[in-house]
């Protein structure tokens, strides 16, 4: 299946995040439609964007979830524009045809500082290591490689005004691949280093990273061996900036992070401590001051001088002698001169900066030792990375930026001649007629720079050169004098009017490819020399520091030939790249900052442009343009937009080449908008493909509702014989899951009834196996409605019959439960019932088998008070406030009928029984109309009949009595006459009486006779002989 690409599905959304292709851009001569599309895609967090084969990328100064090992994993081994522009795209492109053809192919990063160039090669190693095998050789290589960027980072990076930790060299480095496409090694190449930051830095600068690492993150004990103290602001070559620390990162952190790094590659103790010493020396040299006297130079401080020596372990009487004298040999005979103030602070930076640059190389060439691969004599195919500076334009504008332009140029120049190289072969390959393209060629302008003889770097060398008393100045009328003429060269004194008002006469301008600059040339002659006194290298050469001695060697002291200069050797080593690039397959990574205050979601058009301007992405594009803007191969566009042509829709019978022509023409197409290759259409104008796509979103509805018809007909009908066959199987299976089921509990019932029927013969035999299940069935039900005839009181004496085999049981369970009943009505009595329960069992002693209305009067429980709530009320108001004595307690209080002794005349009182005397109250006023306390009592006599009547003997002597009291309790005889016997605590004083009549004790001292008799109703009336009469009804 042909894969689809990206691109064309991405064309729907421009209008919101761009193209991501400025090859599709309609008007791509226009910069601001070029800046509009970069500023939409930046507003999306889309900072990747290609020209052809060309990655522009915007720094979007914050941290973005797109380098993910899943997102390497994402772009790997997919085609160029299959996914969105990412920086692993053209990495992935890169490393396969590197891989699958042994073609070399080189990564060209470029961009001014702070547009994230450095973070371009780094994730491009990142995928590279992530992409090649895995063996721990190959895992020691990919740690070598990705570690040599916190090292080269420290030594030469810096904090400047554009970029925290801004590339102060090029850098361009080889990695070595062997044929699976496994790192085996690596080379770096480093460029113009700007050893002007080591003694001089812009404010709000930084030095190079490395010293404010080592003060801040060495420990101690280094930091006195090195003779440094833990303050940057302490060190002339550090404080100029005023700026020591940058936000967000740790530079104590960042050495520990570089001197593990330097385990990896193989360093040793010894090895680190000397390189440590130098980056101190250096420091220690921007402390050395000097005054002068009768115009010599004289060195302030002494101390840091003998401090350099230590540390170098060189002679401090040669270094002192060095930094304030210089050697002159003429015609054979050396002759040492004082140098001024001037010229030793000069002779001192020149050391400082030599010092470290030539530490740096040596750095470089030590990690170029490590990363060599050795033991590999296989074939070896290159992936070069070249992470370079690109064009500069300041205010004031040196030598450097000189430098850096041209090295630029050069680039332009190779870019532009292998675009163009690339566009005609592939034009020849698909047998497609070339077309010139017009463009400019910036030759004209790399000639005037680097011409032999005639161009400004030759010119320059001759100035250096020269005897006599050549300067900048000279060298300004040299240039005027040779070049002046040239169409891209201007000065004050060649310009016209309106330009000598611009351009100051120590200046000149170039019209480099990317715009014009002015170069101001102060310090072109001195920077170009790079002069070096030879005292201070012989005092270096005499260094006990191995570094040191190696890279200030005995051949160069002793050679008499003068070393070239800075530009030569900056030309010289340009060559040697371009050959290197022309070599390789490039591919390119344009960097771009969006704004110069390194916040994120601003994009700063002023800035933009300026940047796409000398990055020359316009000149990019329109190169890239002049031809098709868009070609793709046959079997890709006839698979997308077939459905755009009846004929071609849904398959096409014949070649691809074929259905793209029908579909072609069945478009409309005129044959100046596209051309037929042998493998691919190519399509000159963006519109067009923008006009097909549109057409082609447009015909994805109808498409969409074909399909999602005929899928959910097929869907359906999928559905719907799924389910006829499921409901069959079903069916079947429940249906004999039934018949099985069924089958059971025939089986089971047939066993059931076969065993009760056998349980029912044998049951009354001792149980086995055949009568056990039925016995246990029977034992089973019996129980059940034993629980639901269980008794429910202790005096339920019934209990429901068992069967024969539950006998035993069931006289268990009647006593268990009878137990129960006891226990739970006992529980259940409360201190007061219990207390009234204990006078009816003293009413048992005092009345079973004696009285015959006992029985009748067991079912009652006795009471404390009968009263009726008026009485009671009244009781309480008059009685107990009034005539109870104080020790006495209310015990016992119910209604009662008096007989007088004499007369028996019936009368209505109160019996009130306290704990120490019997009262009787007048119902009316409860006034005590009796009290007769228990000790008086000698008797209580009652009939044994139904009868109510109580008789209380009293001592004839107890005259205020007036006699024995009769007293009819109203039915509560049996409770009244225990209560009395109970607190007059003597059982004997009971007498119940059979005999028929009872005398009594009158008040005048007669006895009186009451006769007991039974009849139909109770009643007590007074007979005329004077005999009180008692009837009660028999039982």
């Amino acid at each position: 299946m042909v894969l689809l690409t990206r691109m064309e599905s991405e064309l729907h959304a421009r209008d919101r995040v761009g193209v991501e292709d400025f090859v599709l851009l309609e008007d791509y001569t226009d910069p601001n439609a070029f800046m509009d599309n970069l500023k939409k895609r930046s507003k999306e967090n889309l900072i990747y964007t290609f020209i052809g084969q060309v990655l522009v990328s915007v720094n979007p100064y914050k941290n973005l979830d797109i380098y993910s090992n899943d997102m390497i994993e994402t772009y790997r081994n997919v085609n160029l524009y299959e996914l969105p522009p990412h920086i692993f795209a053209i990495s992935d492109v890169s490393y396969r045809l590197m891989r699958e053809e042994c073609r070399d192919q080189c990564i060209l990063i470029s961009g001014e500082s702070g547009s994230g160039k450095t973070e371009a090669s780094k994730k491009i190693l990142q995928f590279l290591a992530a992409a090649s095998h895995h063996n721990p050789t190959v895992e020691s290589v990919k740690d070598r490689l990705l570690l040599s960027n916190p090292v080269l980072e420290a030594f030469g990076n810096a904090k400047t005004n554009r970029n925290d930790n801004s590339s102060r060299f090029g850098k361009y480095m080889d990695i070595e691949f062997d044929y699976l496409g496994t790192p085996l090694g690596g080379h770096i190449n480093n460029y113009l280093l700007e050893k002007s930051r080591v003694i001089h830095q812009n404010k709000g600068e930084r030095n190079f990273h490395i010293f404010y690492q080592l003060i801040n993150g060495a420990d101690d004990e280094t930091l006195g061996q090195l003779f440094l103290r833990r303050d940057p602001q302490s060190y002339y070559y550090l404080n100029q900036g005023d700026s020591d620390d940058i936000i967000g990162t740790d530079d104590a952190k960042q050495y520990s992070i570089v001197t593990n790094a330097f385990k990896a590659f193989d360093f040793k103790d010894n090895d680190e401590m000397n390189l440590l010493s130098i980056v101190a020396s250096v420091l220690h040299l921007g402390n050395t001051g000097f005054y002068e006297e009768n115009g010599e130079a004289v060195i302030a401080q002494l101390k840091t001088v003998s401090h350099i020596c230590k540390l170098l372990k060189c002679k401090e009487d040669l270094l002192q002698e060095a930094l304030t004298n210089r050697t002159i040999e003429a015609r054979g005979e050396s002759v040492s001169t004082p140098l001024t103030r001037d010229q030793a602070i000069y002779a001192r930076d020149a050391l400082a900066k030599a010092v470290y640059e030539r530490l740096f190389t040596w750095l470089v060439n030590k990690l170029n030792e490590s990363l060599e691969s050795k033991g590999h004599r296989s074939r070896k195919t290159l992936m070069g990375l070249l992470d370079i500076y690109g064009f500069e334009i300041f205010t004031k504008n040196s030598f450097e930026q000189f430098c850096i332009n041209y090295c630029n140029e050069k680039l332009q120049q190779l870019f532009i001649e292998l675009t163009l190289k690339s566009e005609q072969e592939e034009y020849r390959r698909e047998e497609i007629e070339w077309e010139p393209i017009e463009y400019f060629n910036n030759r004209i302008i790399c000639d005037l720079i680097e011409e032999r003889h005639k161009g400004i770097i030759a010119l320059l060398d001759e100035e250096c050169l020269r005897p006599g008393d050549a300067s900048d100045d000279t060298f300004l009328e040299k240039l005027e004098l040779n070049v002046g003429t040239h169409p891209h060269f201007c000065s004050h004194n060649t310009g016209d009017n309106k330009t000598k008002k611009i351009i100051e006469r120590n200046q000149f301008r170039l019209s480099h490819y990317a715009g014009e600059v002015v170069y101001n040339i102060s310090g072109f002659l001195d920077k170009n020399n790079d002069l070096l006194y030879r005292d201070l290298k012989r005092a270096m050469n005499s260094s006990g520091n191995p570094i040191i001695q190696k890279v200030f060697t005995q051949n160069e002291i002793n050679s008499k030939k003068r070393p070239l200069t800075a530009g030569t050797q900056f030309k010289n080593s340009l060559s040697k790249l371009m050959d290197a690039l022309l070599s390789k397959e490039p591919w390119y990574v344009r960097c771009i900052k969006p704004n110069d205050n390194k916040m994120p979601n601003q994009f700063d058009e002023q800035v933009v442009r300026h940047q796409v301007k000398y990055l020359g992405l316009i000149e990019n594009l329109r190169v890239r343009r002049a031809g098709f803007a868009y070609r793709r191969t046959y079997d890709a566009f006839l698979h997308r937009y077939k459905s755009l042509c009846p004929q071609t829709w849904p398959h096409f019978n014949g070649t691809a080449k074929d259905g793209v022509r029908v579909l072609v023409n069945y478009l409309g197409y005129d044959l100046d908008q596209y051309r037929m290759g042998k493998t691919k259409l190519f399509i000159r104008f963006p519109r067009t493909l923008f006009d097909i796509e549109d057409a082609f979103q447009q015909k994805k509805h109808e498409l969409v509702a074909i399909i999602q018809a005929r899928v959910k007909g097929r869907q359906q009908r999928k559905r719907y014989l799924e389910m006829r066959q499921a409901v069959t199987v079903i069916a079947s299976y429940w249906r004999r899951f039934l018949a099985i089921k069924l089958l059971a509990r025939r089986r089971l019932a047939a066993h059931i009834i076969r065993t009760f029927i056998k349980g029912f013969i044998t049951r009354n035999e001792p149980e086995n196996d055949c009568n056990r299940a039925f016995v246990k069935n029977v034992r089973a039900e019996w129980l059940k409605r034993l629980s639901k005839q269980l008794p429910k009181s202790v005096l339920d004496k019934s209990w429901s019959n068992a069967p024969k085999c539950c006998l035993e049981t069931s006289e268990l369970l009647r006593k268990l439960h009878q137990r129960w009943l006891v226990r739970k009505y006992i529980k259940s009595i409360s201190p007061e019932r219990k207390r009234l329960m204990d006078e009816k069992v003293v009413a048992e002693e005092l009345f079973r088998g004696k009285k015959i209305s006992y029985p009748s009067s067991i079912r009652y429980m006795f009471k404390e008070n009968r009263l009726s709530s008026e009485l009671e009320t009244l009781r309480r108001s008059i009685f107990e406030t009034k005539h109870i004595r104080s020790d006495e307690k209310t015990i016992y209080c119910t209604q009662v009928v008096k007989f007088d002794r004499h007369g028996y005349k019936q009368r209505p009182r109160i019996l009130l029984l306290t704990n120490s005397a019997i009262y009787l109250l007048n119902e009316k006023d409860m006034k005590p109309k009796h009290r007769l306390p228990y000790k008086s009592i000698t008797e209580i006599v009652v009939s044994d009949l139904m009868d109510d009547l109580m008789i209380i003997k009293i001592p004839a002597e107890l005259k205020q009595d007036k006699g024995d009291l009769i007293l009819d309790c109203k039915q509560h005889i049996i409770e009244v006459v225990t209560k009395i016997i109970i607190m007059n605590k003597d059982n004997s004083k009971l007498n119940v009486v059979n005999t028929g009549s009872i005398t009594h004790l009158s008040s005048d001292g007669k006895v009186g006779q009451i006769s007991f008799s039974k009849g139909i109703e109770n009643g007590i009336i007074k007979r005329k002989d004077g005999v009180l009469q008692v009837t009660s009804k028999s039982p």
